[in-house]
Parts: structure tokens; sequence; C-alpha cells
């Protein structure tokens, strides 16, 4: 895709562009969208020291892509991806991978060498699932009725 910029340093008009990139999905419950804002509302109050990095992918000035990412606390290499997401209209596009791609490569600079991620097993997940399959990550476990009766935790992991 054209004209895309990356940058990593979240500012204040992201919380809106993070709330249409996830809503844009029609994937998740608003209380859900609430914690993914809450994660930029503590990056931008503490910095680094919020242990939350992200990757911002902009078109025309317009946040289209992001991801959230951050050392999981009481491991010495291994990182967690909480967020990852494309708005709707630029789906199919080949963004996510590369937004995908820069958050691999902030993990390596960050000494990660493990990268967690986990989804949901319902159905309208498929291709969530799929992305992370046709990126190498590689299904790590399941949890049976993680989330609710019939919505098991999808875990997957890449060594990097």
């Amino acid at each position: 895709m054209d004209n895309v910029t990356f940058r990593s340093t979240p500012t204040p008009a992201d919380k809106a562009g993070i709330r249409e990139i996830l809503s844009s999905s029609g994937f998740f419950h608003d209380f859900e969208i609430d914690v993914a804002i809450e994660l930029v509302e503590e990056a931008l109050a503490k910095g680094t020291e919020s242990g939350y990095y992200f990757v911002f992918a902009d078109h025309m000035g317009t946040t289209i892509s992001y991801a959230c990412f951050g050392p999981i606390p009481c491991t010495r290499h291994s990182f967690d991806l909480y967020w990852i997401g494309a708005h709707q209209d630029y789906r199919g596009k080949g963004l996510g991978k590369q937004v995908l791609q820069r958050v691999e490569n902030e993990i390596k600079q960050l000494n990660g060498r493990k990268i967690y991620i986990e989804t949901s097993s319902k159905p309208m997940y498929e291709p969530t699932r799929q992305f992370y399959l046709s990126n190498a990550y590689e299904n790590e476990a399941i949890l049976k009725n993680f989330y609710d009766e019939g919505d098991d935790k999808v875990v997957y992991s890449k060594s990097l």
C-alpha cells in the first residue's frame, strides 16, 4: 500500500483512531475496546515504563492500523502481542503483515526472543487465526471454554 508511514510513539489522538479501527471490525465489545484505549492512556502517562509499546500505520493523516505489545512480567525474553488491527476499509492489502513485521523487529531490538498471541476460537476469528499461521506463528495451546462456553482461547507463539 502506498503513502503509509509508520511510527511508534502514541499521541492523544490515537485513542479515537484505535476506537475507530477496532469498532470497524465488528469483533469487539465496547468494554474490550475500552481496554485497548486504557493501554494507550497508560503509555501516554508513563512512557516506556508502562510496558506498552506500539506500532501505528498512518495513511494521509489517519491511523489505519496499529499494534500494541509488551514484555511479559516475570519472564526474561517473552513478549505478548496484546492488540493488532487494521481498519476494515484497509484489510487484505498486506498492512497487517507490515505492522506485525515491525512489531517483531522492535521486539528483537528489546532483546525479545518469543512472542505470544491469544485470540478466540469463534468462527468469526478464523481469518485472524489464519493470519497468524501465515506469518509463521505456531498454535501453542487451546484453553477450552476460556472466554465463554464454546469460546476457547487459542494461543500462538513465534520464536524470533
